[in-house]
């Protein structure tokens, strides 16, 4: 009822608005809802896990549709230096400090809790840099780049996260590289884009095909894009492939004519959609965050090296890359649009889904832990869980002051809207 005041005074989003809200009517306040009390055996992991994969598939297949036709061929050059080392140079960066602030896990599993750590949330950003005051004072082709950068480097969060539970979990570093190299890199990524794509040209064709004999009409274009975005995730999921980036590579594919999105141009309907899906999630995020986890000293985890790791990773985790890379990004002009690029890179329901991929993987944990496997299991959830609260806290309001820096009458003028509204 008050969302758009808060969207237009205070520059709130359902991002924020839905994690308070499950935190208030989750076990550490209200008690009404409580998602890791549905299945005790395993700590409702294997939910959260599949809620978190509808939310981030449907959304990554919102951004590949979104995006203008051959966005992501033209400006391959773009993504490749915004994705791969920028994410390489933040996961050794994350791991690093992990490592300085929790001497009890090795670099691996210190790795493996960066990997989650890495990419950037494409939900949390589509809602960013999607909203009106984004629209407003972001370059359009920054907007762009973000979201698709942020789409593509959360399906890559899997071999960095591969390679470190490989190296975790195996007793011999040349099995670990091997399956690395054959399940984590070319049955998972390669065959995951292949599946995408071919999925999504196949479906692309047949809805023109429909659409020039007159078996389909403008609404069902939009049930269309609900459906295609389960059915991907679902074959994907199925062979065992990376069925995020299977996702994301259908959306770019069934958008590469722009035939989709002109067939869809003004409906509302997939973005309510989105919009629900989005808050739910954030929802459960919120009753789902281990608070009682985020002080255990026997573990070496306590709140002060997890505040340390927060601001150490905002800092540090993206802005050194992208200042240094951003000449050969021709999206970004300057090294004022390069730092924002940089500091933006809000982790959510990605970190989430990440670290409880990374649990399936891991054995069991005894309490106290038997192994560096167990400790790891131990810790990852509690220390992800931390970053993603202060992330979702921080990222969705000071983005928007810091847009506002670029411009001092913009600054000026949000402060004095935003008191305004307050009093």
């Amino acid at each position: 009822m008050f969302s758009l005041l808060m969207k237009e005074k205070l520059y709130l989003n359902e991002v924020v608005f839905g994690t308070a809200f499950g935190i208030i009517i989750g076990p550490h306040a209200g008690n009404i809802f409580d998602p890791r009390s549905w299945n005790p055996s395993t700590g409702s992991q294997s939910i959260t896990l599949e809620v978190m994969r509808i939310v981030l598939a449907t959304g990554l297949f919102a951004i590949g549709i979104e995006l203008p036709k051959n966005y992501m061929w033209k400006h391959a050059k773009s993504l490749s230096a915004m994705v791969i080392p920028t994410m390489a140079a933040g996961w050794l960066i994350v791991g690093g400090i992990l490592e300085a602030l929790f001497p009890n896990l090795t670099f691996v599993s210190c790795l493996a809790i960066a990997a989650c750590l890495t990419p950037t949330d494409p939900i949390i950003c589509a809602a960013i840099v999607g909203g009106k005051f984004a629209v407003k004072h972001v370059p359009v082709n920054l907007r762009r780049i973000l979201l698709a950068e942020s789409a593509a480097n959360d399906g890559l969060a899997y071999p960095f996260l591969s390679i470190s539970i490989y190296l975790t979990v195996e007793s011999s570093k040349r099995v670990a590289f091997g399956k690395w190299f054959l399940v984590g890199w070319l049955y998972q990524v390669i065959l995951g884009v292949v599946l995408g794509i071919v999925m999504g040209l196949l479906f692309s064709y047949l809805i023109q095909l429909s659409k020039r004999r007159g078996f389909i009409d403008r609404e069902s274009y939009v049930a269309q894009y609900i459906a295609m975005s389960f059915f991907t995730i679902g074959i994907a999921h199925t062979i065992g492939s990376d069925d995020l980036l299977a996702a994301f590579a259908a959306g770019s594919a069934m958008s590469w004519d722009g035939h989709f999105n002109e067939q869809t141009e003004g409906e509302v309907f997939a973005s309510v959609i989105d919009l629900v899906l989005n808050c739910a999630c954030f929802i459960y995020i919120g009753a789902w965050l281990p608070f009682e986890d985020f002080n255990i000293p026997s573990l070496g985890i306590v709140p002060w090296k997890l505040l340390v790791l927060f601001i150490s990773t905002a800092f540090l985790r993206r802005i050194l890359p992208m200042m240094l890379l951003y000449k050969w990004i021709p999206e970004i002009g300057s090294w004022r649009e390069a730092l924002f690029c940089g500091h933006f890179g809000p982790m959510g329901v990605g970190a989430v889904f990440i670290s409880t991929l990374a649990l399936t993987e891991l054995p069991t944990p005894h309490n106290p832990p038997q192994n560096q496997e167990e400790l790891l299991a131990l810790c990852i959830q509690p220390v992800v869980a931390f970053v993603v609260l202060g992330s979702i806290i921080i990222r969705s309001y000071y983005l928007h002051l810091f847009i506002c820096t670029r411009n001092r009458a913009t600054l000026r003028e949000t402060s004095k809207q935003t008191f305004n509204f307050l009093q």
